[in-house]
């Protein structure tokens, strides 16, 4: 007959004596059967529910962990009259419970409503939330769950260190550009919904770690036309409110008309007349009718983005050559069938499922404007065998690939791959510098070349993206910026260049180099050998101060440079042991070859413009893209 454990009973097992007779919780649960080795038993603080456990005879730990994690020690208290020995309960809180005060007070202590708002701010601004979030029930819960009691800031508040925490980057900002000798921006429209906006972003490389560095500048609403005085006037309004305009080496824009247009307009050249610089006028005052005299409009050289150029190259400049070659007709039904398998995975959920299936990977839709996606997703359809593919088209009801058409497709991936791969590197933005550009296209046109023999389909295709390359880069290689910026990149230096052609460009270095302001021309570190710190032999023995055996203000220009050229460190912290090198590569590798950084200040524009956010007025719609954008160079700091 089954009896209680509190209850003085004759078991004749001496295991249940052993380790429960004496065990101070054991009032807490009732006995009700035997089990080989373990018990069950019923756990009485679960009640009204019945709540079975199992535990070996020999050992309670079973039931103390349920009392842990189930009644967090608060309502299981022990009884004073059993254990070990003698313990001082004397209505004091158990072990457990005050553990949870004390974790409690430790939170309160940590989590102060400040560091909450802190937080809050910062999860709002970095991943582009909306605004709503901080109103649902939800989300106040959560808050309140994990800050024991502390709640969540609203909407108002949330406006209100919008203002104070773009204030304090601007502020932040101006000083760390204030410091900084040679910027590059970039430009770019972008419109969604009806709605246009102009950005700007501002890139530098640090003179002491050689990092790049990127900030933004500006996200504004354009309304209204627009027209060359706009895109012109904002920005030269952004240059001159960042204290910049006379630091812009170049600004990077794409190869569409409205920006070449504006800078073949406004744009200054210092070979030019003065007859020959832009004036604009500020519309709103004259409409309201203050006189108002022309503003000089000041906008640096232009540097055309050679993503954008690549991808003209492989879209117009192919698709012109596909279809007066022979091999039109081949193409066309070879990317008919593949566009009809991207459509079905796309459309149908059968479709995906059966690519994830039969190829154990997700096709990619690509999209129109990106051509290194698009060869992202041919490469895919490549990968797959001839019977996974066979299968593959069966089961969407597309028609299948000949194998001519597989041959061709094969024959595309392997002639583009250079190409694909020097589009990765242009919209590269840390390790991506001007002086990349011509070695990259000299590179790219090389390996062209290269397959030109052995390919069978694509050989004419070849040839006309070779002149188009020649045709749409000749700017770029008759640019002296561009060799310049190439000559003081370590990884290259005059590898790229002729062997005629190296000493005349060594002549240009000099040139430049001379004109350096000595000011900026600082000398290699040598705080290492006239340390005083002594931690090896080497360390102690001393025989007088040591000068290098050729000073840098002894050093000549052309010797420095002849050392530079002969070097083999493709490290850009070879640098720093030719100044005037190092300085050339600050001035002309400022400049980014891509407009890659814009187009990452609009990725984030599908959880930006939506219904709940059109109550957000372009300025906050601007203030909130630019704390997200900079928060990697700028501190988020409201208070």
């Amino acid at each position: 007959m089954i009896s209680e454990m509190e209850v003085d009973h004759n078991e004749s097992s001496v295991e249940i004596k052993s380790a429960m007779h004496t065990w101070r919780y054991r009032h807490h649960f009732t006995y009700k059967a035997d089990q080989g080795k373990n018990i069950i038993v019923q756990c009485n603080l679960c009640l009204p529910r019945v709540n079975l456990l199992s535990t070996s005879k020999t050992s309670t730990s079973n039931l103390k962990k349920h009392l842990d994690r189930t009644h967090l020690g608060c309502e299981a208290k022990p009884d004073v009259k059993r254990g070990r020995k003698k313990e001082e309960y004397n209505g004091e809180e158990s072990r457990h419970c005050q553990l949870k005060k004390l974790k409690a007070e430790i939170i309160s202590k940590c989590m102060t409503q400040t560091k909450i708002d802190e937080l809050i701010f910062n999860f709002i601004v970095e991943d582009c939330q909306s605004f709503y979030v901080l109103e649902q029930p939800g989300f106040r819960k959560l808050v309140a769950g994990l800050t024991e009691g502390l709640r969540s800031m609203d909407r108002v508040t949330l406006f209100t260190k919008v203002d104070q925490g773009f204030s304090r980057m601007r502020e932040e900002l101006m000083e760390k550009l204030s410091s900084i000798q040679y910027v590059c921006t970039t430009a770019d429209i972008w419109t969604a919904n009806s709605r246009s906006f102009f950005g700007m972003t501002c890139h530098w490389i640090d003179k002491h770690s050689l990092e790049r560095k990127s900030a933004a500048l500006g996200f504004a609403r354009l309304q209204g036309r627009i027209t060359h005085d706009t895109i012109a006037g904002r920005i030269h309004d952004i240059h001159v409110a960042y204290n910049i305009e006379s630091k812009v080496q170049t600004t990077v824009t794409d190869n569409g008309s409205p920006f070449i247009s504006v800078f073949r307009e406004f744009a200054v050249d210092s070979k030019e007349s003065d007859d020959d610089i832009g004036f604009y006028e500020n519309v709103s005052t004259v409409l309201e009718g203050e006189p108002e005299q022309d503003m000089l409009l000041f906008l640096p050289t232009v540097q055309r983005c050679a993503s954008h150029t690549l991808e003209l190259i492989v879209t117009e400049d192919f698709w012109q050559a596909v279809s007066q070659g022979p091999m039109c007709q081949l193409h066309y039904s070879t990317m008919a069938k593949v566009y009809a398998v991207w459509n079905k995975c796309h459309h149908l959920q059968v479709g995906m499922d059966s690519a994830e299936e039969i190829g154990k990977m997700a096709l990619v839709v690509p999209a129109v404007i990106r051509w290194n996606v698009e060869y992202c997703a041919v490469q895919k359809i490549v990968s797959l065998s001839e019977r996974e593919l066979t299968e593959l088209c069966a089961r969407l009801e597309v028609p299948r690939m000949q194998p001519e058409e597989m041959a061709f497709l094969k024959e595309y991936v392997t002639v583009f791959h250079p190409l694909a791969f020097a589009l990765e590197l242009f919209q590269a933005e840390q390790k991506c510098y001007l002086g990349l550009v011509i070695p990259t296209v000299l590179s790219l046109k090389n390996k062209l070349n290269e397959q030109k023999d052995s390919a069978t389909y694509l050989s004419g295709v070849i040839n006309a993206i070779v002149v188009a390359i020649d045709l749409r880069f000749q700017e770029l290689f008759a640019s002296t910026e561009a060799k310049i910026a190439t000559a003081t990149t370590p990884q290259f230096r005059l590898l790229w260049m002729a062997a005629s052609d190296r000493e005349e460009m060594c002549a240009v270095l000099a040139t430049e180099a001379a004109q350096m302001d000595p000011g900026t021309i600082t000398e290699p570190n040598t705080s290492r050998s006239s340390s005083n710190t002594i931690e090896t032999e080497d360390d102690f023995f001393s025989y007088g101060s040591v000068k290098p055996a050729i000073q840098i203000q002894q050093r000549g220009v052309m010797e420095e440079i002849r050392k530079y050229v002969e070097g083999t460190g493709k490290s850009l912290e070879c640098l720093q042991d030719f100044p005037r090198m190092k300085q050339l590569f600050l001035k002309y590798n400022t400049t980014l070859p891509s407009t890659a950084p814009i187009q990452r200040l609009f990725s984030q524009k599908g959880n930006l413009v939506t219904s709940q956010r059109n109550f957000l007025t372009d300025d906050y719609f601007e203030r909130i893209q630019l704390l997200r954008y900079n928060s990697n160079v700028c501190t988020l700091v409201t208070e």
